[in-house]
């Protein structure tokens, strides 16, 4: 073999583990593609609009879904969404049932300690939501004595039950398994208030701005989205998060968060 057909064996062989690697997988759980790459199983809330969520055909949608179909794109494999259960999402990730998290997961330090994140790409608050025309919700201090509602498995939750003092302070506590649920609650007067995710509370406010209003005041930290991997599957992360960054100096991002949010509003 000449030293032509040498390179060339050598620069074939290199894009195929290249390949190999960028289509990580969950064992058993991973089905290959014609291609040789294996599916990505993304596990997501398909009830977090705008992030994920059906859309009027029931197909799955959102800018965290657009995100995910883009990355995979650029990694040479397949991707499938996969609908869970968020309360029990770390179980998920952990069994090998889904490969990633990436539906507006909070990167949090306990959360830190069962998966590993990329870097964060959008900041997210706790905000309050409230039907049109309360005027003696103002603050947190003002939900004392309040019917109030989240969603389970989400950053709100893990606040209100880490502070009893607030928590105590309530008339009731309610906790969903997704957020619509909540704001339908809200509107036929079961709730008072919600604490919510800003980007999906103003989400779903616009929808129905007749009827809601937001507080716009923090409930508790500000907090940061970001992708969740499995402990052992640094090799994923790190694929992702370089076709991320590929995808946010590019434009590429700034493109699909203005297609969601009319502005980019990922972190720069």
């Amino acid at each position: 073999m000449n030293w032509k057909k040498m390179l060339v064996t050598g620069l074939a062989a290199v894009m195929t583990a290249a390949f190999v690697t960028g289509c990580g997988g969950s064992g058993d759980q991973a089905a290959s593609s014609s291609s040789g790459g294996k599916t990505i199983v993304v596990g997501l809330d398909d009830n977090y609009p705008p992030m994920g969520f059906r859309d009027e055909k029931n197909e799955i949608v959102g800018f965290d879904v657009d995100l995910a179909k883009e990355a995979a794109k650029r990694l040479g494999c397949p991707v499938e969404f996969k609908p869970i259960d968020w309360a029990s999402k770390e179980a998920e990730l952990k069994s090998g049932r889904v490969d990633v998290l990436w539906n507006g997961l909070d990167i949090t330090e306990k959360r830190k300690e069962n998966m590993l994140f990329s870097d964060p790409y959008m900041d997210n608050r706790q905000i309050i939501f409230v039907r049109k025309g309360t005027t003696d919700i103002k603050d947190e201090k003002s939900l004392a004595g309040k019917v109030v509602g989240t969603q389970s498995g989400g950053t709100a939750e893990e606040y209100i039950d880490g502070n009893a003092e607030f928590k105590d302070s309530l008339k009731d506590y309610k906790k969903y398994s997704d957020y619509i649920a909540a704001f339908m609650d809200l509107e036929n007067g079961r709730l008072d208030a919600i604490v919510a995710d800003e980007i999906t509370g103003r989400y779903y406010m616009s929808k129905h701005p007749d009827k809601l209003e937001s507080v716009d005041v923090a409930i508790g930290p500000v907090s940061t989205f970001g992708i969740g991997f499995r402990k052992d599957d640094t090799p994923l992360k790190d694929d992702v998060q370089k076709v991320l960054n590929e995808m946010k100096k590019d434009g590429t991002t700034a493109k699909i968060s203005e297609k969601w949010f009319d502005k980019d509003i990922t972190k720069k």
